[in-house]
């Protein structure tokens, strides 16, 4: 047995038993220390330190939640890990993968590649269906909810791009602003954060018109619904702030700082949010209760999170 491999079977068994005692575990991916760390959500102690080929950005899990699939971009591959222990299960050569999203009915893998202009559209058993030519630099991806349009944010073009899943084929593209960055569906709109601006961007997609903007600071980069649907989160990171917005109404409801350049978002049991900070090394824990923050030294470049609560007896 390789060192390799035999590193990896410790690995599982340290984070299996850990695991059993200390259900919630918080991956963290390091794009500028091309690794992956696992903290334990209540302790803050790094259980694991899982080496990636060179530069993840993303991680979703799949529809079952059984897997957890890591985007590294600069690796050319996909790490599939399971969730409950961090045990990397398999990895997969897939052409740079950046921004990576289930849709909404689970047949489609989509996968934004910013660095060679192009969206991949696989099936869930990752087989590649289509691959379109983008425009410049596709970021991120959103779904509308009956999972027949994809789309997706062109950073290089000030515009966001609508790929119909049927057909496969770009169906249209809209101007929304320089560098746009997040994009989410609510509520028959896309949200999509203006990352040379201060704002995020409301655009229909019957229209293709933007029909306002929410200011919340330099750097608007993406924007995160809280699993009970009462906020919406939106990162800034040039102003390094987290701001709550009403989800009815799109107003600014309270901002906070939180320095280091805040990025992707995870929300855990108790509705406090996890955020990375990209230009500090660490992640941010923020109890919207009382407004405190704490945080946590991780690894450079810290981008893509998800905490992940356990499945009993797994």
């Amino acid at each position: 047995m390789s060192r390799l491999a035999r590193g990896f079977l410790a690995l599982a068994a340290l984070l299996a038993s850990h695991a059993t005692a200390r259900a919630d575990l918080l991956y963290v991916l390091n794009s500028g220390d091309s690794s992956m760390v696992v903290l334990d959500a209540r302790t803050r102690d790094e259980v694991a330190r899982i080496p990636v080929l060179r530069e993840a950005h993303h991680l979703v899990l799949t529809p079952d939640r059984r897997t957890l699939m890591v985007a590294d971009s600069g690796g050319n591959e996909i790490l599939f890990l399971d969730p409950n222990t961090g045990q990397v299960q398999r990895r997969e050569r897939v052409s740079n993968p950046y921004h990576l999203e289930f849709s909404p009915d689970g047949r489609h893998l989509v996968v934004a590649s910013l660095r060679r202009d192009q969206v991949d559209i696989y099936d869930a058993n990752l087989v590649l269906l289509a691959r379109l030519r983008m425009a410049d630099k596709p970021s991120h991806v959103a779904f509308s909810p009956d999972s027949r349009m994809v789309y997706v944010t062109l950073q290089g073009n000030r515009s966001v791009a609508a790929i119909s899943l049927e057909t496969r084929q770009q169906v249209w593209s809209a101007e929304v602003g320089r560098e746009p960055a997040g994009i989410v569906w609510h509520r028959d709109r896309l949200i999509v954060g203006i990352m040379g601006s201060d704002h995020f961007a409301v655009l229909n997609p019957e229209t293709r018109q933007v029909e306002r903007t929410i200011t919340v600071g330099r750097g608007a980069h993406t924007i995160f619904a809280s699993p009970d649907g009462r906020t919406l989160w939106a990162t800034s990171r040039v102003d390094s702030r987290i701001t709550a917005i009403e989800p009815d109404t799109l107003a600014v409801r309270q901002s906070y700082a939180i320095p280091g350049g805040p990025d992707c978002i995870t929300f855990d049991n108790e509705g406090r949010l996890w955020a990375t900070l990209r230009w500090s090394a660490r992640v941010a824990l923020l109890d919207p209760r009382n407004g405190q923050v704490e945080t946590v030294r991780v690894g450079r470049s810290p981008h893509g999170i998800l905490h992940f609560t356990r499945r009993p007896n797994a």
